[in-house]
């Protein structure tokens, strides 16, 4: 029945009201019985359940999947657990863009790639993180090869739906993952788009060192290294704030107020940087009050990633920051003297307790090799002024690979940022690679 016989018969009369409401409710199960795709999901290999959601804008239909995953792909009859997938559908016929999380997929959300490809998506949550935790944290299996067999697991699986090309895609550790991912299977996908993805070469990588020494303009330097020290030297009124703060919101610091304090002031310039969220100008000056100072650090480092809640959601990326992934720590050249309860300055204490931390260099060392010499049809996408820039993949012109630099751009950084001409030549990659046409 089309809308304008529902039109029609409503206009004919009050009398018609009753027989409208069972042609509505006809009209609404013909429509949701042209949809054929719920039951082919049922029926694929690792599904367990399948929930149908509101079609996300541009898309016929949207489901929430429940996928069943070995705890250790190397033994796929022991333990398991189940992995929140979501898959919004245009044709089958189109492209299929799947975005590998790096954290909990916190909502099924449209990806910038995919409204680009006009395709089909797929966004697959990251084990041990969101829904997706097993019942039981056994980190060593908590390894990028055991996620990567996840990404094939669930894209084989889906293969038998979708005969067009596929694409992944992530952002930050999200971005990481999708480099893992091709390491492990570079021939799953026929193009991959990482954005702001760092590849660290150590478990601590000097190298933030460098970029955040020379990053922006020496005045800028000058005065964030100021706000610093003076943050330290009035600690004592800055910890009776947040204090407050932690009363007034229910916020915790299991690592101690004071300590949490620290780590936010430390964090600060890698923050200032990453984020982009405010100016040299707008930094406190040695005229602001307190109480503004005080807001600025709340505003640009904030202190969630400090707290208890902060700490239980990322404690699985730093298990994996400080086995495989790497990660970085801070200078305190110039604070000694000030700091009261940061002796080490190290992220590694935020690693969950219990968990054994042994670092394989050779994860990322190898990664990053691979990437440089055959890692074909990947297209990098980086903030100039994003300080995990220092660790972006330098590519040496051995793979067929585009990496570009969003000029001013902070950890943000997307497709739409950059300028016509790095668009143009990204479009053209695609359509070389993907063997289809952009709509410009």
């Amino acid at each position: 029945m089309t809308t304008q016989t529902v039109r029609t018969v409503f206009r004919s009369s009050r009398h018609t009201l009753p027989l409208l409401g069972f042609l509505i409710v006809l009209f609404v199960q013909a429509r949701a019985q042209d949809s054929t795709l719920a039951p082919k999901l049922r029926a694929l290999r690792g599904v367990t359940e399948v929930k149908v959601l509101a079609p996300l804008k541009g898309f016929a239909e949207s489901y929430e999947l429940r996928f069943r995953q070995p705890l250790n792909h190397q033994n796929a009859e022991g333990p398991a657990f189940l992995q929140r997938v979501y898959v919004s559908h245009r044709n089958a016929d189109r492209p299929v863009v799947l975005e590998t999380e790096g954290y909990a997929a916190l909502a099924n959300r449209p990806t910038e790639l995919a409204g680009i490809l006009k395709s089909n998506q797929v966004i697959v949550e990251h084990r041990y993180f969101g829904r997706s935790r097993p019942d039981s944290l056994q980190w060593e299996y908590l390894t990028l090869k055991q996620s990567a067999e996840d990404l094939h697991a669930v894209v084989q699986s889906l293969k038998g739906l979708y005969r067009g090309k596929w694409v992944s895609t992530g952002a930050s550790k999200g971005g990481q993952t999708t480099l893992v991912y091709r390491y492990w299977f570079p021939d799953d996908v026929d193009a991959s788009v990482p954005y702001v993805a760092p590849v660290p070469l150590a478990q601590e990588d000097p190298r933030v060192f460098t970029f955040l020494n020379t990053v922006g303009d020496s005045t800028c330097r000058a005065r964030i290294k100021a706000y610093q020290l003076r943050m330290l030297r009035d600690e004592a009124g800055h910890i009776r704030r947040l204090e407050d703060f932690s009363k007034t919101t229910g916020t915790k610091f299991s690592i101690g107020i004071p300590m949490a304090y620290e780590y936010a002031v430390l964090e600060y310039p890698f923050a200032f940087w990453q984020y982009g969220n405010s100016a040299c100008e707008n930094i406190p000056g040695p005229g602001a009050s307190d109480s503004a100072a005080f807001d600025h650090l709340a505003k640009v480092v904030g202190f969630y990633l400090f707290s208890d809640a902060g700490v239980g959601f990322f404690g699985p990326f730093y298990y994996q920051a400080y086995t495989e992934l790497g990660y970085y720590r801070y200078d305190i050249t110039d604070f000694r003297g000030l700091l009261k309860t940061v002796r080490d300055a190290t992220n590694r204490i935020f690693v969950p307790a219990g968990a054994s931390v042994t670092y394989h260099c050779e994860s990322m060392q190898n990664l990053n090799r691979w990437l440089q010499t055959k890692g074909d049809r990947i297209i990098y996408l980086y903030g100039e002024t994003d300080t995990w820039t220092a660790c972006a993949v330098q590519l040496t012109g051995q793979a067929d690979a585009l990496k570009f630099i969003n000029k001013g751009g902070p950890h943000g950084s997307r497709i739409r940022d950059l300028t016509p001409g790095q668009k143009e030549m990204l479009y053209a990659a695609l359509e070389r690679w993907l063997s289809m046409t952009i709509e410009r």
